[in-house]
């Protein structure tokens, strides 16, 4: 039995060792037929074609003559033609003289946007800081102030609700303005000019608004003047007692005079003409 079992395994190792021979030889016949398949795929046959070859040389340098002749003739005569004419070596050439003549002409607009844009650095620093309203901030909002206090007299002079609303929307649009003009992007000199020109404009319509109220003004006294009159009673007694009184007065003085200086004529009693 063990001598038996013992033979079996020798058979089986002598089998496996066998076969492990057979795949070797496998794997190494199926290798060399791949490398031998690669090496035919990598390898290039080189086939002239003298057509294709001035069909391209004509296309590119424009030396050559395309061919066949009869085929381009009847085919293709417009393209014959012209081809040699035009080919890419001159757009080529054309081309590269262009650019090189572009070179100054990238330079001068490299240099002028260079400048421009230190010129807008300026203007952006200027344009940025409100140094305008600094210097004319105190005579603008004098002035403003000025307007409001004469608006505020409109009421006490007599003047109607409606009036005062109108003027108070006049310094409504100026302060409008003011505010624009310092949030506006504008330089230094242009913001002067618009401050100056509100402070001239608002001193105009604050002179109107002055003349106003001294028409108001004199408009309340005449009235107060017109109704003081109407309102006063005439006292007619005592009006004809103080004509009485002068008359005896100037009566008495005339009688003094006349005894003074002896009359010749009358017996001193006066005549009086009615």
């Amino acid at each position: 039995m063990l001598s038996a079992g013992g033979g079996n395994q020798e058979n089986w190792i002598i089998d496996n060792e066998k076969t492990e021979k057979y795949m070797k030889w496998i794997l190494t016949t199926v290798m060399m037929m791949a490398v031998t398949i690669g090496a035919k795929a990598q390898y290039v046959t080189y086939n002239h074609d003298s057509p294709k070859m001035n069909q391209i040389t004509v296309g590119e340098t424009g030396a050559g003559a395309l061919k066949p002749e009869l085929y381009y003739t009847l085919l293709h005569n417009k393209y014959k033609k012209t081809a040699a004419v035009k080919n890419k070596l001159a757009f080529r050439t054309t081309a590269g003289v262009a650019s090189y003549q572009q070179v100054d002409e990238a330079e001068a607009i490299d240099s002028a946007l260079t400048s421009r844009a230190k010129i807008e650095a300026l203007n952006v620093a200027d344009r940025q800081v409100d140094l305008a309203w600094l210097a004319e901030k105190d005579k603008v909002e004098s002035r403003m102030r000025q307007f409001q206090k004469n608006i505020d007299r409109i009421l006490l002079t007599g003047g109607s609700p409606k009036e005062k609303e109108r003027w108070i929307d006049y310094y409504q649009v100026y302060q409008c303005a003011i505010k624009a003009t310092k949030d506006t992007y504008m330089p230094n000199a242009e913001r002067k000019r618009q401050y100056l020109q509100i402070y001239a404009d608002v001193s105009k319509l604050n002179d109107v608004l002055v003349k106003y109220l001294v028409q108001l003004s004199n408009r309340s006294a005449t009235k107060n003047l017109l109704s003081a009159s109407n309102n006063r009673s005439i006292d007619k007694r005592s009006i004809i007692s103080n004509a009485m009184s002068r008359w005896n007065e100037s009566r008495s003085a005339v009688r003094g005079s006349q005894g003074d200086g002896g009359s010749d004529y009358g017996d001193g009693n006066e005549s009086v003409n009615r």
